[in-house]
């Protein structure tokens, strides 16, 4: 494959991604949580980082930017929205901007909501979108600093991606997303069986992250809350999408 992804835990349930592509031997960091265990992880593969895409502004995404950038000479990326809190950009981008990463095009998404300035990166070529806490592994970020509509809209751009998709996020919160996913469609075939996989998964200590869009929309309940029989479970046959996924998400701040 000429572009590789590594998924690299941080902390204590966050995870960043190298991009990397065999053929030009350049490597991009989707997000610094800390920056030892991303150096490692580069290190012990013969790469370099010449690239950090940041996502938001949040301290566990971005508190190893500066100490990277220092070792490694890495050019940075972020939302010009967004460059008042983060760390000093050298690429300032807005949504639907496009650029290049060794040949590869690289689509930019805002995806605000769970902060106003979120974006995500969408790279056809590695049929992969990095959404950190947008859309995630059976769940959604928190509606932070955003609305619901605002979020309901964001999620809705990533849903028409290409169904093959995978979908980096940006947190290991998987197994309780399952679990809240339960009280909406216990009888989701696909979801019951997800559910069960991911806790196998966690069992043997082995990341959930990334997933597949296709598999978010048959199991996800953010992503689901156009679909009739959400709507019925939920008593609101009759409201709009986003009125539906406003009630999802709030099931879900309280449960």
């Amino acid at each position: 494959m000429p572009l590789q992804i590594v998924t690299v835990p941080c902390r204590s349930d966050n995870y960043a991604f190298l991009l990397h592509d065999d053929a030009s031997g350049r490597t991009a960091l989707i997000d610094a949580p800390e920056a030892a265990p991303i150096t490692a992880a580069a290190k012990s593969r013969g790469w370099g980082i010449e690239e950090i895409w940041i996502t938001h502004h949040h301290g566990d995404h971005v508190e190893g930017v500066d100490a990277l950038k220092a070792e490694f000479g890495s050019h940075v990326s972020g939302a010009a929205a967004d460059a008042h809190r983060l760390p000093a950009l050298d690429r300032h981008l807005r949504d639907e901007d496009s650029f290049e990463f060794a040949d590869h095009a690289v689509h930019v998404l805002d995806v605000s909501g769970h902060t106003v300035g979120h974006i995500a990166f969408h790279v056809p070529d590695a049929a992969a979108a990095f959404t950190a806490d947008s859309l995630m592994a059976l769940g959604c970020g928190r509606v932070f600093e955003g609305t619901f509509d605002q979020m309901w809209a964001s999620l809705s751009r990533l849903a028409n991606l290409p169904l093959e998709t995978i979908i980096c996020s940006g947190h290991e919160y998987t197994a309780a997303n399952g679990r809240f996913a339960l009280t909406i469609e216990p009888d989701n075939p696909d979801l019951i069986s997800r559910v069960s996989a991911v806790a196998d998964a966690r069992a043997r200590d082995e990341a959930t992250v990334p997933s597949q869009l296709s598999e978010e929309l048959a199991t996800n309940p953010f992503l689901r809350a156009s679909r009739p029989e959400v709507k019925a479970a939920l008593g609101m046959r009759n409201a709009t999408d986003a009125q539906v996924f406003a009630e999802i998400r709030t099931r879900k701040d309280n449960f």
